[in-house]
C-alpha cells in the first residue's frame, strides 16, 4: 500500500503534536504539522498531499481560504475538518473518506 501523506494545520500545539503522533502511529501514514498557514501553504505546494487535517484555533477565514487553496492546487486532496473526539473518531473519519474515495 502506498503511504499516504498528510499536512495537519492546527494552532493549538498541544493538539497538534497529539494529532501528529497519532496518525504517524499507522505505518502506512506520513503527517507534517504546521501552527502556521503560510508554512502550510508552501510545504503544500511542494508536496502531494492526500489528506489535509484542520484542527482546533484556526479562525473560520484561515479555514476556508486554507481549504479553497489547497483545493485549487490539487483538487483531488481530502480536507477534514477534526476538532476532537479522541483517535478513535480520527481514524474513522480518516478511513471514511478512505472508504469514499475507493483507496479502502
Amino acid at each position: 500500500m502506498k503511504t499516504l501523506e498528510f499536512l495537519i494545520l492546527g494552532k493549538n500545539e498541544a493538539i497538534l503534536t497529539i494529532l501528529l503522533r497519532l496518525v504517524n502511529a499507522n505505518e502506512n501514514w506520513n503527517a507534517v504539522g504546521f501552527n502556521d498557514e503560510n508554512a502550510a501553504q508552501d510545504y503544500f505546494l511542494k508536496n502531494k498531499i492526500d489528506m489535509v487535517l484542520l484542527s482546533s484555533a484556526i479562525e473560520d477565514h484561515v479555514e476556508k481560504a486554507f481549504t479553497t487553496f489547497c483545493l485549487k492546487h490539487q483538487p483531488e486532496v481530502e480536507v477534514i475538518e477534526h476538532f476532537g473526539g479522541g483517535s478513535g473518531l480520527l481514524q474513522s473519519e480518516i478511513y471514511h473518506r478512505l472508504h469514499l474515495k475507493g483507496k479502502l
